[in-house]
């Protein structure tokens, strides 16, 4: 056996020795990242306001996912969005309700989730007088603990997405540390957005191990290089938004403390101009990310 064959030999050992052997073919998955990975919507938001939800999805399918987050129904009904994803073989898995609707109308919501098929129901963003504050945040977990309670009694699941904003200083730690404490275990998930941690200076890996369990999905986004941290808002972190493992997070960290941690659902979730391009670099980094 020649020196280079030998050296490849044991190089593909070591990687799944390290890894394990990768059973599955899924799209954005590979010896060491499991998944199982989708794609939220949101993404191609602007191809559905040009061309229609059929020619979102229809997109969506073309990249390979088999797994969406739900984001906007366009003008179609939930079991009528519903028959479109069924066609296609696109699997929904959860969707992001209005804070509104989940406080004054959780069985709408309850309703319209099992119409779609939704394992996991979930709120991105809590309206509130800046700077977010503990008064806002303790009846943000009020409102969060009836619909958790609620979606339970249906087989569904209920999450809360950061967006940054949660992490002003409180005590020894910060306000979203106090929404986790006042928020029911049993049944008041999260959903990690990694842009949305990285962005206000916060360590994700430290997140998910300080509070394992707690996390069902997570949002791969990852920002730009040299692009400054520590705002607790700013469409800037949007537009600094850049293909997985080009910018500042250090996924070798992150995605193996993401599984031990317990997330079930990994969602691509690019906002840069250039996404149809992005998406499938993102998906090329996940396949052959390893650690």
């Amino acid at each position: 056996m020649s020196t280079s064959l030998r050296l490849l030999v044991i190089s593909l050992t070591l990687s799944v020795l390290v890894c394990g052997v990768s059973m599955a073919d899924d799209v954005g998955t590979g010896k060491c990242f499991k998944g199982p990975t989708g794609l939220q919507l949101y993404s191609l938001r602007d191809l559905q306001k040009a061309e229609g939800v059929p020619a979102m999805l229809n997109k969506a399918k073309s990249f390979g996912f088999k797994y969406v987050e739900v984001a906007g129904l366009g003008d179609l009904s939930p079991a009528e969005f519903k028959k479109e994803l069924d066609r296609r073989g696109l699997v929904p898995i959860g969707s992001h309700f209005p804070y509104g609707r989940l406080r004054d109308d959780i069985e709408g919501v309850a309703k319209d989730a099992k119409a779609l098929g939704l394992k996991y129901v979930g709120c991105a963003w809590i309206p509130h007088k800046a700077p977010f504050d503990e008064k806002q945040c303790r009846e943000t977990a009020a409102v969060f603990n009836r619909a958790g309670a609620a979606l339970a009694k249906h087989g569904i699941k209920f999450f809360y997405h950061n967006h940054g904003y949660e992490f002003v200083p409180y005590g020894d730690g910060t306000l979203f540390d106090l929404l986790m404490a006042e928020t029911d275990p049993k049944t008041v998930f999260y959903q990690l957005d990694v842009l949305w941690c990285v962005f206000p200076a916060q360590d994700p890996v430290k997140l998910l191990e300080k509070y394992p369990n707690r996390w069902l999905l997570m949002h791969l986004k990852d920002l730009k290089k040299g692009v400054p941290t520590g705002s607790l808002s700013g469409s800037t972190a949007l537009t600094n938004d850049v293909a997985l493992g080009t910018g500042q997070v250090n996924w070798t960290t992150l995605l193996p403390a993401a599984q031990k941690a317990g997330v079930k659902y990994y969602f691509i979730e690019d906002e840069s101009p250039t996404v149809l391009k992005q998406i499938p670099q993102s998906l090329r980094f996940l396949e052959s990310v390893a650690w």
